[in-house]
């Protein structure tokens, strides 16, 4: 049994592991309301106020779990392609109030916050100032002129992780995503205290597609490696995956590979016409050029991502397949809907809910006597910030020895909003852009398993032994039939 070092991961995990066990034994339905008083059992709570609200949140993540909404959701979730939610009975223990006044208060004669509030919540006692939270806007105007500097913003966490401000507390103060502005990066799940964000899951659906349909194939991100330590290869990956049910296992790694030589060829054109391009593994970093940056929506590359690649590849080869990506990333099941393409993935789950079916499934990691790398050192290096650029930089000298350019990795969506909006005013000064919305890459995704400082410790120990060319490595598998464009 897996356990994580936060509770908001373990509580969510163990809803997870429930689900799928329930679900693999066909007993889900009539099962699922013994769930939340199997993991928290008695009358005192583990981590709330009391167990009636532990049990109402387990029903909520077990709704998720299942790929349903929670309930109590206002209308501004009513988009497609929203996979990001608040959970209401969670969404708790934040301070309610966003400008408190502190001890810093000096009660100077010059009262400068009570001048400055337009709205008169600003009063002067005895004591210092007071804020009276039924007039305050929020508008910073008081903590802004203050000279002792005694009044604190205290910004909620789910709202100061996200880089796009899709986070708004409504009428009852609760947190709310705006669909609108939303880029599912899933910052905000790792954002809160509180683990009152999360995911909408696949993990049913992919239960019952290995129950029923035999030529079922998974494929996971280069960013898996070292997830489960340094002595976890690739290899004892695939077993465990083919253990759980899946006729094979492939590398994401591979399909980045085949995209880097397809992207060299499209930069390549692209400097000696002067025209800029961006690049990118991450749906969150697309997201935010659609929604925030449309005028920029010309310089998105035209090649496919590496999920969508080897999802073509693999079903180039077997025409029944049905192909299961598992990642770090959330927004890459936004990825899969928002593409609708047939040829392409079939359903999508993360690190954490692997994690889960295998301990459903009581399946371990077990040695290899040989080992599988499908994916070259460029194209592991896909799961970390920059990786993307050397991987198509690397590709293009292949191709021509004399191709020179200049990239800008962005780490996070504070600066991929620097960079596009650099590149919206005509002043972007490199040939090509690529940007991660989790700060440090893939590795560092919201649902991953452990502490990414850890994770690039592993990952040195292992990736370092793969092939270093990529024209190489991609020549020994067959792409000749494999649509590499993203349409």
């Amino acid at each position: 049994m897996f356990k994580f070092t936060t509770d908001t991961q373990q509580i969510k995990y163990e809803v997870l592991k429930s689900v799928a066990k329930y679900a693999h034994e066909g007993t889900l339905v009539e099962s699922k309301e013994m769930i939340p008083f199997e993991i928290i059992k008695g009358i005192k709570p583990r981590f709330r106020c009391c167990v009636y609200r532990e049990r109402e949140i387990i029903r909520q993540r077990i709704r998720l779990s299942m790929g349903n909404k929670p309930h109590g959701l206002n209308s501004s979730y009513d988009k497609k392609q929203q996979i990001v939610y608040v959970i209401p009975s969670a969404c708790e223990g934040c301070t309610i109030n966003r400008y408190q006044v502190t001890a810093n208060c000096q009660k100077c004669l010059a009262k400068k916050c009570h001048e400055a509030c337009k709205f008169g919540a600003v009063t002067i006692t005895p004591t210092g100032a007071v804020i009276d939270q039924e007039k305050c806007k929020e508008c910073g105007l008081c903590a802004k002129v203050c000279p002792y500097n005694a009044i604190t913003d205290l910004i909620r966490p789910c709202k100061k992780s996200c880089p796009v401000d899709a986070i708004q507390m409504d009428e009852n103060k609760i947190a709310a995503i705006d669909a609108d502005l939303c880029i599912n990066c899933g910052a905000c799940i790792d954002g809160c205290p509180f683990g009152a964000v999360s995911e909408l899951s696949q993990v049913v659906d992919v239960v019952e597609l290995l129950k029923n349909h035999k030529n079922t194939y998974a494929v996971f991100a280069p960013a898996i490696e070292g997830q489960f330590g340094s002595d976890v290869t690739n290899s004892m990956i695939k077993k465990a995956l083919r253990k759980l049910g899946f006729k094979d296992v492939h590398e994401v790694a591979l399909g980045a590979d085949a995209i880097s030589m397809n992207e060299a060829d499209e930069l390549i054109e692209a400097v000696h016409h002067n025209h800029k391009l961006t690049t990118s593994c991450c749906p969150s970093f697309y997201n935010l050029i659609y929604k925030h940056f449309p005028k920029n929506t010309q310089y998105i590359s035209h090649t496919a991502t590496p999920m969508l690649a080897i999802a073509r590849y693999i079903k180039a080869h077997d025409e029944n397949a049905k192909v299961v990506f598992i990642g770090p990333c959330v927004a890459k099941k936004g990825e899969m809907a928002q593409q609708n393409i047939t040829d392409g993935v079939d359903y999508v789950i993360t690190f954490e809910e692997l994690v889960a079916l295998l301990d459903a499934r009581e399946i371990d990691f077990e040695p290899c006597t040989e080992e599988e790398r499908e994916g070259s050192f460029y194209g592991s290096k896909f799961a970390e910030y920059g990786g993307v650029a050397a991987s198509v930089l690397k590709a293009a000298t292949e191709k021509d020895s004399t191709f020179t350019a200049t990239a800008q990795k962005c780490s996070g969506g504070a600066e991929c909003r620097k960079a596009l909006a650099l590149l919206n005013a005509g002043k972007f000064p490199d040939d090509i852009l690529e940007g991660m919305a989790c700060e440090g890459g893939c590795i560092n995704g919201p649902a991953t398993l452990i502490p990414v400082s850890v994770a690039k410790r592993n990952r040195e120990k292992l990736i370092d032994k793969h092939i270093n060319n990529i024209s190489q490595n991609v020549s020994k598998y067959d792409f000749s039939n494999v649509n590499l464009n993203k349409h």
